[in-house]
Order: C-alpha cells, then structure tokens, then sequence
C-alpha cells in the first residue's frame, strides 16, 4: 500500500522539506475515490521528452523572442517611465489548462505559454499567491502589478515527471517544468501561482497522472503534489472529478468539494484549501455550499468539512483589487488563455487612461494603499 519516495530534482536546487520527512507515503486513499467523466478535456501526446536534465536549465531555442506573441507578432512596448501607484486597479488572474504542441479548447501551445510569460514579466507583472490576495498583504514592488496563476484540471500536460537514474525530475516541456525555467532565468519572480486539482477523474486528471498515461504513474500522485507546495505554489479544489455541480443535488455537491478537499490533505497533511474553481464555471444550485459544507465519510466514520474563501469563475475579465469596496472573493473573475483568446488584448485594455479596467500598480508601500 506504500510507495517509496524517490529523490526529487529540482531547480531551484532545494530540498522539499514534506517529500524527505515522508519515505513511505501511502496512496491508497486515492483508490476509494470513482472516476467519472472529463470529456471535455482530452489529453494530448506527449512530446518533447528527450530534452531531460537533473536541473532543468532556462530553454533559449524555444522560447519565444523578447516583445513577441505565439504567432509571430510583437506585442506592444511596455509604458516607460513609472507608473502611478493605484491599488484599486484590477489585476489579471489567468487561467491555463492543457499546455501542449498546438493551441485548442482548453489548450495553449508550449511557445504560446513561454511568450504569455514573457509579456507579462516585459510589462511589469509580478506573481502573487492566493492567500496574499485573500489577507491583502501583496508584496509587490513599487509600479509593478500582481498577478494570479491558475492552472486548472491537474493534467499531465501540466506535471510531468520523468525517471532518470532511479530519480524523478521534471519534464521541462511540462508547464511546471517550463515556469520554473524561466523563474530561474528571472530571479525577481518566485514560485508562486495556484493548482486547481482533480484527485480521480480519468485520462490522466487525477493529480497529474496515473495508469501509466503520458508515462506516469500512479504513486507519483501525491509527490507531485508535495512538490509543488514546497517549492511555495498553492494547491486549490475542483471537486473530485470535475462534475458540473448544476445537475446535481446539495449532498452530490458536497460529497463532490469535500472529497477534493480530502485529497489535498491526504498528500499534504493538514494543508488549509481557502479556493474553488468551478468546473465550466457553473454554480450548484444552492450557490452557498461552494462556500462551506461537509460530507460523511462511512469508511473513515467521520464528518469531512470544507470551507472555501474564495471561488473562482471561468472568465469575465480581470478581477477587482481585494481593497476595491466591490471586491468578491466568492466570485472571482479570470482570464482565460485558450484557443483564440489573447492575453495582450486584456493587458492593454487595462493600460488604456480611463479604462474600466484600470490597472492594479503597487506603491511598494504594504502599509499604505494607493489610491488614483
């Protein structure tokens, strides 16, 4: 029923605290969870795996070209000169799925999500974690704007692992594996950004792949997970296996969150999940247990709670600063980057004097907020 923990490469070069404490973490909770249906995602091939290293190196052949978009054209210079400071301004929180070869529903090409990185660092982006924004203690430099990462449906497009040697590294062509590159190429950005994850849907989508698809397997679910949270990302519900919560009843609903919620601790002990991305960005019925509710579990003869701080729609446009009066956590809008949707179209709307969505600009200043 126990896996072995195998040694982990990283590369940011540090040891992941939970992943060494833990030689024989057990899996087996997983198996209690059922599959159901994820149609709507497929999964693509994998490629790209013969570009293996213990410490993953920033990649220059692939990546896109400073200013330039997937697609070959350049995107609009970032204003010069400083920026005034106003922390009622909206800032993006984007939205990735499947990063892969190509573009498509759900899809971003990996060329795509490089150059979507380097806008956005080029522009004065910086990223933040969901619990800075529910606390409201940005740590953002002066004339820079935070931004969220969400990466939605725990595929293996996002997460790979790859074994060399009798040890796991991270695929860089994974989405993982390509952030971290280029956090490393660009030390003034961390590791920061939120998993929306899937514990047992099917092709792959259950904490980043089982069964041997795309090449991983089933024990490495749970040192995905662990990895990500040491290394200082976020980890976030999306129910079980991705059910649509309109068609079904209050306690399907929340059976659906708080199992999702107990596979999160079941990888990482006691770790609190404050966010809820709903899955097609549909709302249950009874809109208040995306908020908190609970659910028996008759094998473990307990009551299982969950309470969610913040929940997360598809889309809608950035979001509204968490000192903005107007500020919802419990419907958060997003950006979504897929298919035919353009990150630059958004960042320059929100560049533009008097938009409606002008732009979040920090003063450097945590004890003071800056108002236009």
């Amino acid at each position: 029923m126990a896996s072995q923990i195998h040694s982990v490469t990283r590369c940011t070069g540090r040891t992941p605290h939970r992943l060494i404490a833990r030689v024989a973490l057990s899996v087996a909770a997983l198996a209690a969870f059922s599959p159901g249906p994820l149609s709507a995602h497929s999964v693509p091939h994998l490629e790209g795996w013969e570009r293996v290293a213990r410490q993953p190196k920033p990649s220059t052949s692939r990546a896109a070209k400073p200013g330039a978009r997937a697609g070959g054209t350049a995107a609009p210079a970032p204003q010069s000169g400083p920026r005034t400071p106003n922390e009622l301004g909206r800032f993006p929180i984007v939205e990735w799925h499947q990063v892969v070869e190509k573009d498509g529903t759900y899809k971003v090409s990996r060329e795509r999500f490089r150059a979507e990185l380097t806008e956005l660092h080029r522009r004065g982006y910086v990223p933040v974690n969901l619990s800075e924004i529910l606390d409201k203690r940005f740590n953002v430099p002066a004339g820079k704007t935070p931004v969220l990462f969400t990466f939605d449906d725990a595929s293996p497009s996002q997460f790979r692992y790859l074994e060399r040697n009798g040890q796991l590294v991270v695929d860089p062509s994974s989405a993982v594996g390509i952030l971290l590159d280029f956090i490393k190429a660009h030390p003034d950005w961390t590791p920061k950004g939120l998993f929306c994850m899937l514990p047992a849907a099917e092709a792959g989508h259950a904490f980043f792949g089982e069964k041997g698809i795309q090449g991983q397997k089933s024990e490495w679910r749970h040192e995905k997970v662990q990895f990500l949270h040491a290394q200082g990302f976020e980890l976030c519900n999306h129910t079980l296996w991705h059910a649509k919560l309109s068609k079904y009843s209050d306690a399907v609903v929340q059976e659906q969150l708080a199992r999702g919620v107990m596979a999160i601790d079941s990888a990482v002990p006691g770790y609190q999940v404050r966010g809820l991305a709903l899955p097609y960005g549909l709302w249950p019925k009874n809109r208040a247990l995306t908020r908190k509710g609970s659910w028996y579990d008759k094998k473990g003869k307990r009551e299982v709670r969950y309470a969610h701080e913040a929940v997360f729609e598809v889309a809608g446009g950035p979001a509204r600063s968490p000192y903005d009066p107007q500020f919802n956590p419990l419907a958060l809008q997003r950006v979504p980057l897929q298919g035919g949707t353009n990150l630059t179209t958004t960042l320059n709307e929100m560049d533009k004097p008097g938009s409606k969505w002008a732009r979040f600009v920090s003063d450097g200043n945590p004890k003071v907020v800056a108002k236009p």
